[in-house]
């Protein structure tokens, strides 16, 4: 009779190992795959190291805010990872914190004029936020956006054109530069991918940063918002130095040192 042999560990999926109750462990596993990979998914990572997707997450959070990677929809991608974009339905991080960058960036928003309107998660957080009593020609190179405030009371709404980029839906391209390139605009409202001191302020696509390049040329005042998740790496390309803003919106969380740094450069910094 032949003798029945016991049967192999699936070799498919992710391999169990065995539970790591400690986050210094944890912590160091996720980096290590980041590192391997470029990517984690946080429900592989949670059945891999034998811990609740809750866990996972918190040690996601705590790991980005230690500047040790970026949070994505379902997982993670290290800081570096440059070209690294996500598209309009993931941009849901920080939540609460751009909520708060948006209700003090609206301080800066005249009762009358010329304003542009970037593209942007936190922008976007502004544009629910624009009350129905302002007499503003509103410019943006963004469809939701334009979307958004076009049966405003008191609001003149323009699109730039040019071709709509799936990623973000921002207008790019010659049609939105030559219509970029004719305004005069009062107060700018931007968005970066990264703020870094030595790099400026960067975004992944070349086509989008030509449009925010032209964006800060053409406005009197310029207005960045962003959270601190962007501050200290850099992307791709560059269309700003970090001292080309007037004003930087951002949330308590940013380091002091940082907030210093700006200020020095003339950068008026309010942290929301």
């Amino acid at each position: 009779m032949a003798e029945r042999r016991k049967a192999s560990p699936a070799t498919s999926g992710p391999t169990v190992r065995r539970r790591r109750p400690f986050a210094s462990l944890r912590h160091r596993d996720i980096v290590e795959a980041l590192a391997r990979d470029g990517y984690v998914d946080a429900a592989a990572l949670a059945t891999v190291l034998g811990v609740t997707g809750e866990t996972v997450r918190k040690d996601l959070i705590r790991l980005e805010s230690h500047g040790l990677l970026r949070r994505t929809h379902g997982g993670a991608v290290p800081v570096h990872s440059l070209s690294y974009e996500p598209d309009v339905a993931q941009r849901t991080e920080f939540s609460a914190e751009k909520a708060r960058i948006a209700e003090q960036a609206l301080t800066h928003l005249p009762h009358a004029g010329v304003v542009l309107l970037d593209a942007g998660s936190t922008v976007g957080a502004l544009v629910d936020l624009i009350p129905d009593d302002r007499n503003l020609t509103v410019f943006t190179n963004t469809l939701t956006v334009a979307v958004a405030l076009a049966a405003r009371p008191g609001l003149v709404v323009h699109t730039l054109g040019g071709r709509v980029r799936g990623a973000t839906l921002a207008e790019v391209d010659a049609w939105a530069l030559r219509s970029l390139g004719e305004l005069t605009v009062d107060v700018a409202f931007l968005g970066a991918n990264g703020v870094s001191l030595e790099r400026g302020l960067t975004t992944p696509d070349p086509s989008e940063a030509a449009i925010k390049r032209l964006m800060v040329e053409r406005a009197s005042r310029r207005v960045l918002l962003a959270d601190r998740s962007k501050f200290g790496h850099a992307s791709t390309c560059t269309f700003a130095e970090v001292d080309d803003m007037d004003v930087l919106v951002t949330d308590h969380g940013l380091d002091a040192a940082v907030a210093a740094a700006i200020e020095v450069r003339g950068v008026e910094v309010e942290q929301a």
